[in-house]
């Protein structure tokens, strides 16, 4: 059954920033992508008009999706062959408690195409449950993945940068234009695959303090590091780690940071 049958009748709303996937060859790769099974539980966030929900659904028993407009939940409620396969909850993926969803002895696959605006506060978001993810797929503007899978030094690297890389291997899957989408929106986008590290390469002791310490580092871009974590650490501090206190802080790796914090939870 072709995906683009569905969005007749259902308007994009502007609101929630939606912009319905009807190209199937780039659905048939990012649902390769994702890897459907039932040994995962399987959950979409965002299913719109079911253009990934229908190849996923298909190919497994159950599939568990997070969907805010209330008509596209009732849409998927009376759907013909989507129905008795979905567990479908109403509400906002950023308020979720994704614990919910959870199955003993499975770990979960998580997917969406995200709206751009919330896309950096769902991650974060996520990235509480890592422990409990196998993957995630986003389909995100394009230079959100740029951001996501950026290395030190580039002017993408940010607190989005440290913290996914701190949380997960990074994997950038596709590229995909905006023809691939009714309307088309006016930005490219991109497939990104999320892999939370199941030992950490580098452990942080305390990620609320990471989270702050980043935070604060970035917020002024342009300043030093010396600068921006004045309050936080000394230079007698950057020298034990040794980390040059004059460089900005796109130029400081994720070790680096975790390093910084890390040394942080031992000064509390």
């Amino acid at each position: 059954m072709s995906s683009n049958k569905v969005h007749l009748g259902h308007t994009a709303r502007k609101r929630f920033g939606q912009n319905f996937l009807t190209d199937n060859n780039v659905i048939n790769r990012i649902v390769g992508a994702i890897a459907p099974d039932n040994e995962h539980v399987m959950v979409e966030i965002g299913p719109g008009l079911a253009a990934l929900t229908e190849p996923v659904a298909e190919a497994i028993d159950n599939l568990t999706v997070v969907e805010l407009d209330k008509d596209l939940v009732e849409r998927l409620k009376t759907h013909p062959f989507l129905k008795d396969k979905l567990t479908i909850y109403q509400g906002d993926a950023l308020q979720f408690d994704f614990n919910q969803v959870m199955v003993a002895g499975k770990k979960m696959k998580v997917f969406g195409n995200l709206p751009y605006n919330i896309s950096t506060p769902l991650m974060f978001h996520l990235f509480t449950f890592a422990e409990h993810i196998e993957t995630m797929h986003f389909m995100l503007q394009k230079e959100v993945v740029l951001r996501l899978s950026a290395s030190p030094g580039c002017k993408a690297y940010g607190r989005l940068t440290v913290m996914a890389q701190y949380f997960c291997q990074v994997v950038p899957v596709l590229e995909v234009p905006p023809t691939s989408f009714t309307p088309p929106p006016k930005v490219d986008s991109a497939v990104v695959r999320l892999l939370p590290y199941e030992n950490k390469p580098w452990p942080c002791k305390d990620v609320d303090t990471l989270r702050h310490l980043v935070t604060t580092a970035f917020n002024m871009r342009r300043k030093t590091l010396r600068n921006n974590l004045k309050q936080l650490l000394s230079d007698d501090d950057f020298a034990a780690l040794g980390i040059d206190a004059s460089l900005r802080p796109e130029q400081i790796s994720v070790p680096q940071y975790v390093a910084m914090a890390n040394l942080l939870c031992e000064k509390a």
